[in-house]
């Protein structure tokens, strides 16, 4: 009897599960997801870049606007601004992935070598394959013998370097190294306001505490050590500080560290055993004759002991900046100094689990590492590019601080380094009560009002923080000259007429 009742049983079963299944709602929501992950925001990616994705589509469908085409100078992305690539760069990168074209004559032999070198360090002879997680040998025993030569003879290890999808990749996975503990023990990190979005966006998804330290705007976005006993001291109060950030040369202000402050910076770390991580992907781009680049680890070797055998340090460099501006090729490397033996083999451990960074990235990092040199097929020609793209950019980052600072209300420091500026605008007490009835920051409200007037994209400075009542925005210096000219006239009237009908 009971036998004879299972089919039905079964059916029963099979028809509440299936009408149960009708009513399954899903497992991720918005109510469910990971609550970290909710409170992310990366500015330059934001809803202003939304929106100018939005006007494109519709400038494309023959929509009128008071303008024709959208400028996106939100990021600092040089070749989709126009920039052109390195040739040996880009030579060394189509043989390694075409390896037929070693028959092609017309292709330089100093580039066919360098590509036969990296192509027999691959797995197969192939950029198709995984590399050691940690990057090629020969590329960071190429990158250690660049270092060497930047910071005059300090020895750098191949076995400290780890190459990484961008900078972005490597900075990610030290915080991920350094965030431990709860409630007020909570890992605490050091970051400039204002910052590159990057941080406080790996800083809300790790659930650290981020502390900012306001960069000093009326001296250049210098800053200063007194600032960073504040910040420290105030977040002693909440949670376990462990860490500082440093962006120099600086994003988005565009300043450049003078070695004393580097000096200072290294001190307060040893006093307050901090870790220091330096943001150092904009070396290469240094535009005003007064500064120069001093790279943190050098500064660390020449102060000497206690500083340079005990302050721990991480420094990142990337393709995607500098001169070469390879932003989608996703190359880059992060140096670690004095890390723990049983740390450096987590930081082994944490980079094999995304197997290995893009070989191609790599091939690109061995160029600008180990460049051509005098007498090599491919030196005059890699030179002469190298050279113009950073005249060009220095003459451009001169040009933004001069159009600017032209019209009453915009206020904006020289560009020393990086690409970026980052303008100080006053706006009228109206517009701030126009953009508080739209529920929008007040720069946001003006950036998306230019953004609709005129189709030039740029940041709002609360995306990247900024001392309290004051309002700025970020754009790039990388539009060609002839169109930065333009757009930084159409800005400068946009923002008379904007201060004009909201006085």
């Amino acid at each position: 009897m009971l036998r004879a009742l299972w089919p039905r049983r079964l059916v029963a079963m099979a028809m509440a599960a299936a009408a149960a299944g009708a009513r399954r709602g899903p497992v991720l929501t918005p109510e469910s997801m990971n609550p970290a992950v909710r409170r992310v925001e990366y500015a330059v990616r934001g809803p202003i870049v939304t929106r100018a994705l939005e006007l494109e589509q519709e400038l494309r469908n023959g929509v009128p606007k008071p303008f024709t085409e959208v400028i996106k100078a939100n990021i600092g992305d040089a070749q989709a601004m126009g920039q052109q690539p390195i040739t040996f760069l880009r030579q060394v990168a189509a043989l390694c992935l075409c390896p037929e074209l070693m028959k092609d004559e017309a292709l330089p032999s100093d580039a066919k070598e360098r590509a036969r070198r990296l192509l027999a360090a691959c797995g197969g002879q192939s950029v198709g394959s995984y590399s050691a997680s940690p990057g090629l040998p020969l590329v960071r025993e190429k990158v250690a013998r660049y270092i060497e030569r930047r910071d005059g003879g300090v020895p750098a290890n191949p076995g400290d370097i780890f190459l990484s999808t961008g900078a972005s990749d490597a900075i990610v996975n030290i915080l991920k190294l350094l965030v431990s503990g709860t409630g007020s023990s909570r890992t605490g990190v050091l970051i400039p306001i204002p910052q590159y979005p990057l941080y406080s966006a790996a800083l809300a998804e790790l659930e650290a505490v981020p502390l900012g330290y306001l960069l000093a705007e009326e001296r250049c976005w210098a800053l200063d050590v007194a600032e960073l006993r504040r910040a420290l001291a105030e977040g002693r109060g909440r949670c376990c500080p462990r860490v500082l950030c440093i962006i120099n040369p600086g994003n988005p202000t565009g300043q450049v560290q003078s070695r004393e402050c580097i000096e200072d910076v290294i001190r307060f770390a040893y006093e307050e055993k901090l870790f220091l991580m330096a943001d150092e992907v904009y070396q290469e781009n240094i535009y005003d004759k007064d500064s120069a680049f001093h790279s943190f680890k050098k500064v660390l070797a020449e102060m000497g002991p206690p500083y340079a055998d005990s302050v721990e340090l991480a420094s990142f460099h990337s393709v995607s900046k500098g001169y070469h501006g390879e932003c989608g090729l996703r190359g880059g490397y992060v140096e670690v100094v004095n890390l723990h033996p049983e740390v450096k083999a987590e930081l082994s451990k944490l980079v094999s689990v995304r197997l290995c960074p893009p070989v191609l990235g790599q091939v690109v990092l061995d160029g600008i590492v180990d460049p051509p040199q005098p007498g090599d097929p491919s030196y005059e020609r890699f030179q002469a590019e190298k050279t113009a793209v950073l005249s060009s950019l220095a003459e451009k980052a001169r040009l933004t601080e001069q159009i600017l600072n032209r019209t009453p209300g915009i206020h904006c420091n020289p560009v020393q380094g990086a690409m970026y500026s980052f303008p100080r605008i006053d706006l009228p007490p109206r517009a701030l009560a126009a953009a508080k009835e739209k529920q929008q920051a007040p720069d946001m409200f003006f950036c998306m009002r230019l953004l609709e007037e005129t189709g030039i994209c740029v940041v709002p400075g609360s995306g990247f923080g900024q001392k309290e009542g004051t309002f700025h925005f970020r754009m790039t210096i990388l539009p060609p000259t002839e169109k930065l000219k333009q757009v930084l006239e159409q800005l400068s009237s946009f923002y008379t007429k904007f201060v004009k009908e909201f006085s």
